[in-house]
């Protein structure tokens, strides 16, 4: 059984923590769309129509509680209302803000792409029975039977070097150039919305765009 002190060690607490404790310049309020559609070295997963009026990039950490209140909550309306009937794109970028959750995101990167957000969406509804608890890496285990991993599959994402260093590759530039100190941060057409919104607080700035 591996324990939560355990699995810190195992996914580098100390780098993360030096790496937050580094100052961060002030924040920026708005970015350049163009700077916002450079993706990842993983590419991003998009849901929604590339030529869509709107596009929402959320930047996310999978053990943050707020997150999981919009995934739980805003999310599935913004997906039926919006996404669904082509008038957002949405992308979820990786913001791992401990190393449970850079866990989480490359377990939900090992698999195809159409993978992404079943997986996402399965561990913030899950949050508290994996992120909170003694025992966190075995209960991720078991989530991700769920999934369809067999134990040699997820000790081989939770090895692999190149998927570690990538997801952190988002969350460092999400950091350094567009200033993400907290989660969940939105960019709407690269306009900065920081914090859990919920669906009127989404429309409220979507609407004008789509002319509603």
């Amino acid at each position: 059984m591996i324990t939560r002190r355990q699995t810190l060690q195992l996914l580098g607490t100390a780098a993360v923590a030096a790496y937050f404790a580094t100052s961060l310049p002030a924040l920026a309020q708005n970015v350049a769309e163009s700077d916002l559609a450079v993706q990842g070295p993983l590419g991003d997963v998009a849901v929604g129509p590339e030529n869509a009026k709107v596009t929402i990039i959320e930047y996310a950490s999978l053990t943050c509680s707020h997150c999981a209140n919009f995934h739980k909550t805003t999310w599935p309306e913004l997906k039926k209302r919006y996404i669904d009937t082509g008038k957002v794109r949405f992308v979820l970028r990786e913001f791992p803000l401990d190393p449970l959750a850079t866990a989480g995101f490359m377990l939900a990167r090992c698999d195809s792409a159409d993978k992404y957000y079943p997986i996402t969406d399965l561990l913030f509804e899950q949050q508290r029975n994996w992120a909170f608890t003694d025992k966190p890496l075995d209960a991720l285990r078991g989530l991700m039977r769920q999934a369809g991993f067999s134990q040699e599959k997820f000790d081989a994402c939770l090895k692999d070097q190149k998927l570690y260093d990538a997801v952190n590759a988002v969350k460092n530039r999400g950091m350094e150039q567009f200033r993400v100190d907290s989660t969940p941060t939105f960019f709407i057409n690269g306009q900065r919305h920081p914090g859990s919104l919920s669906i009127d607080e989404i429309e409220k700035v979507i609407k004008p765009i789509l002319g509603e």
